[in-house]
């Protein structure tokens, strides 16, 4: 994965680090424990940390819905004793998975994306693309964590996660005043376009609502590492300080990520084939959810996932999907 300059350490304010702390550590339903504690029991000893993130955290509960994690874990070795999934891990995290856990008469469901401690501190801080900072610069739940020092270095990654997703998105801002949803709202408008996702603007604006006092709080905590790309005006609003040439560099390196955020979404998807039960089945309901593109499964796809793959790439070039 693309490096983006990394955030310096000392340039990662204290501030920051003590609200993403405060943040992932609010309470959550029961529920939710019910999964992590089978995500532990199937990770043992190299699990070194589950996260909640999404819109299960967003309503509070799972429902009949489907909560997503991520594993964190310290290597891939020592996670798998598959050498395959070992591989496909280390060559495009994370692998996904399914889990699905029964307590008395209820059903619990979960998506699980797996990744390394090394790659959720690389991916929060210089990954080219925002698949990970984009997600963890948002409200997430720490739910595990093996010790202090663990947590110490999840709280970090998460502040890190705001500071490369708000140096990432300023510079498309024009030098207008702009207040912290118009700052998270942009930023979120970006991201969204770099994956395969249905959200655009409107999705955006109601995300950057929704968590507004949030973000909010982490935008003021975060402009003492962003005193290059953001000046804080009297009234409390905020204004981009990068001149044309750095925008335009800025809205190059976005159409950049847009292309390669889709082709690493098909290559995901089709990843997701050899971990995900009923992988191609679900592939083929979140690419047609989320690009209007229907793909069709026969038994010979899903024989041959990666056929599927390559035929799902082609189906959204050939209707400007992908570009």
């Amino acid at each position: 994965m693309a490096k983006c300059p990394p955030t310096v350490d000392q340039q990662l304010p204290d501030e920051l680090v003590a609200e993403m702390a405060l943040l992932s550590s609010k309470a959550v339903a029961a529920d939710f424990i019910v999964l992590v504690e089978e995500l532990k029991a199937r990770f043992g000893s190299s699990l070194d940390a589950v996260l909640l993130y999404g819109s299960c955290l967003r309503a509070h509960e799972i429902g009949e819905g489907v909560a997503d994690f991520y594993v964190v874990v310290d290597s891939y070795v020592n996670a798998y004793p598959e050498r395959y999934l070992r591989y496909l891990n280390a060559w495009l995290p994370p692998n996904v998975f399914y889990l699905e856990v029964s307590k008395g008469e209820q059903k619990f469901r979960a998506k699980y994306a797996v990744v390394s401690m090394a790659d959720f501190e690389s991916g929060t801080r210089q990954w080219f693309h925002p698949y990970l900072w984009a997600r963890f610069a948002q409200p997430s739940r720490l739910l595990y964590a093996r010790d202090e020092v663990i947590r110490r270095r999840i709280h970090r990654a998460l502040a890190h996660a705001v500071i490369t997703f708000l140096r990432s998105s300023l510079p498309t801002l024009d030098s207008s005043p702009a207040n912290a949803e118009a700052v998270w709202t942009n930023g979120l408008s970006q991201t969204y376009a770099a994956e395969l996702r249905p959200e655009r603007a409107a999705r955006a604006r109601q995300l950057a609502q929704f968590n507004l006092d949030e973000f909010a709080r982490l935008t003021a905590h975060a402009t003492p590492a962003l005193k290059d790309s953001l000046e804080v005006l009297p009234d409390g609003h905020y204004r981009c300080v990068a001149d044309a040439v750095a925008r335009q560099h800025s809205l190059k390196r976005w159409r950049l990520r847009r292309w390669q955020g889709k082709v690493l979404s098909v290559l995901r998807l089709s990843k997701a084939a050899f971990t995900f039960q009923d992988s191609i089945s679900y592939a083929a309901w979140k690419i047609e959810r989320h690009t209007g593109v229907r793909v069709e499964v026969t038994p010979m796809l899903r024989r041959h996932p990666l056929l599927w793959g390559f035929k799902v790439s082609w189906r959204l070039l050939r209707r400007g999907v992908m570009r």
